[in-house]
C-alpha cells in the first residue's frame, strides 16, 4: 500500500494552503460573528477553481482526483477558513453539484454544471425533513406526476444554503406507499412559483453556513427536471455518502491541524511561573492528544479517498467508522486546545473558540453518530 501524495498533490495542498491564508482566512472571524455567508471569498475559491475541482474540463471544471480534491478541502481548513463556509462550499459543490452532473441528462448538466463550477449558481441539497432525518422511508414531501410536470408538496429542515441557494436538488416521494423505493430526486431552480426558503436558522457553530427550511406549495417543475428515473432517489442519495464521508471529512484534518499550530505557538509564547506553558507535562499531553487524532483522522479520510479514485464501491464499514471516528472523537483535543489557552481560548479573540464550537456539528450532520453505529454493527 502506498501512503505518500505524490510532488503535484503536495505542491497543490500547498498553493491552497497559502490561498486560504491570505484570502478567506483574515475575514472568517468577522463573518462568524454576523453570521453571514462570505460570498466574496466564495467567488475567489470558484476563480481559484475549486468549487469545480473534480468535475471534467468540458464543464469548466479542472478534472482532479478526490484524494487531490480532499486536499483542497484540507489545506483551506488549515489555512484558517471557518467550517460553516467549507459546510457551504461541500453543500454546492458535492451534494447538489455531483448529484446533478452523476444523474441528469446531457443538457441539464451543460445547464447547470459549469454555473457551479464558476459559483454564477449556488446549490444545495434538500433531504432531512422536519420529522424525517436519516429515515428517507419517513419522508412526507411528495411530487405527482401532472401531464408533462410534477406538482411538489411539502418542506425541507436544516438545509445548508438554503436561504441563498439558486437551485436545489430536492428528494420527494413519487410513490408513497413505496418507501425506499418511491423515493425520487429533483431540479428545482429558485423563483419557481411555490418553492420558497424560511429565514436563516440561528445556529450554535458554522454560523457562516446558511441554513433554513425549504417549502413546496403546489409547486410546479417540468419533468425533465427529474433526475434519473422515478425511484432512483435513494440510490442517489446514498451516493452523496461517498463525498460526506471522504472529502467532506477532510476539513476536519485541516482544521485540527490549525488547531496544532495555533496551540504550538501559543504554548511556546505563554509564560507562567517562568517557564513556557510548553514544557509542562500537562501541555506537552494535549499537543500529542491532538496529533494523535489528526493523524488517525487522516488515514481514515484518505482510505476511503484513495478507494474512490480506484473505482471501487464505497464500504459503508470503512465510511462509518470514519464518520463516527471524525465527530465524536473530536471533541475531546478541540476541547483541549480551547483548555490549552485557559480564558482566552473560551474568548472569540481566538479562533479555538470557533472551531470548537463549529466541531459539534460532525458528529450530527451527515448522519449522526448514532446511525453511525447501527450501521457498523450490523454489518460485522
Amino acid at each position: 500500500m502506498e501512503f505518500a501524495f505524490s510532488r503535484e498533490q503536495l505542491m497543490f495542498k500547498k498553493e491552497v494552503l497559502n490561498f486560504a491564508k491570505k484570502e478567506i482566512a483574515p475575514r472568517a472571524q468577522e463573518h462568524d460573528l454576523k453570521g453571514e455567508f462570505d460570498l466574496e471569498s466564495f467567488k475567489k475559491m470558484a476563480d481559484f477553481g475549486i468549487l469545480g475541482l473534480h468535475f471534467p474540463e468540458e464543464y469548466g471544471g479542472s478534472g482532479a482526483d478526490v484524494i487531490t480534491t480532499a486536499l483542497a478541502g484540507e489545506a483551506l481548513a488549515e489555512g484558517g477558513a471557518d467550517s460553516g463556509f467549507l459546510l457551504a462550499y461541500g453543500a454546492h459543490t458535492f451534494l447538489c453539484g455531483d448529484t446533478i452532473f452523476r444523474n441528469a441528462a446531457e443538457a441539464q448538466r451543460k445547464k447547470y454544471i459549469p454555473k457551479i463550477c464558476s459559483g454564477e449558481m449556488i446549490g444545495c441539497m434538500g433531504v432531512t425533513e422536519p420529522d424525517a432525518g436519516s429515515d428517507m422511508a419517513s419522508m412526507k414531501t411528495t411530487a405527482e406526476k401532472a401531464g408533462d410536470k410534477y406538482v411538489l408538496n411539502g418542506s425541507k429542515m436544516f438545509i445548508t444554503n438554503g436561504p441563498i441557494a439558486d437551485v436545489a436538488v430536492v428528494y420527494a416521494k413519487t410513490d408513497p406507499a413505496a418507501k425506499h423505493a418511491g423515493v425520487s430526486a429533483f431540479i428545482v431552480e429558485k423563483g419557481t412559483p411555490g418553492f420558497s426558503a424560511g429565514p436563516p436558522l440561528k445556529k450554535m457553530g458554522v454560523r457562516t453556513s446558511l441554513t433554513s427550511e425549504l417549502i413546496f406549495a403546489d409547486c410546479e417543475i417540468p419533468a425533465e427536471n427529474l433526475l434519473g428515473k422515478e425511484g432512483d432517489g435513494f440510490k442517489m442519495a446514498s451516493q452523496t455518502v461517498e463525498w460526506d464521508r471522504s472529502v467532506l471529512l477532510a476539513p476536519t484534518v485541516g482544521s485540527v491541524a490549525y488547531l496544532i499550530n495555533k496551540c504550538s505557538r501559543y504554548a511556546k509564547d505563554r509564560i507562567q511561573f517562568d517557564r513556557p506553558i510548553a514544557e509542562y507535562q500537562a501541555i506537552k499531553r494535549k499537543l500529542a492528544e491532538l496529533k494523535i487524532f489528526e493523524e488517525a483522522a487522516r488515514s481514515l479520510v484518505y482510505r476511503i479517498a484513495w478507494a474512490k479514485d480506484q473505482g471501487q464501491p464505497l464500504n459503508h464499514l470503512y465510511a462509518s467508522v470514519a464518520k463516527l471516528f471524525i465527530g465524536d472523537w473530536s471533541m475531546a483535543p478541540m476541547n483541549d486546545a480551547v483548555t490549552l489557552h485557559g480564558g482566552y481560548g473560551y474568548c472569540q479573540e481566538y479562533d479555538v473558540e470557533r472551531v470548537f464550537r463549529d466541531g459539534r456539528l460532525a458528529a450530527i450532520g451527515g448522519g449522526t453518530s448514532d446511525i453511525q453505529r447501527m450501521i457498523i454493527s450490523r454489518m460485522i
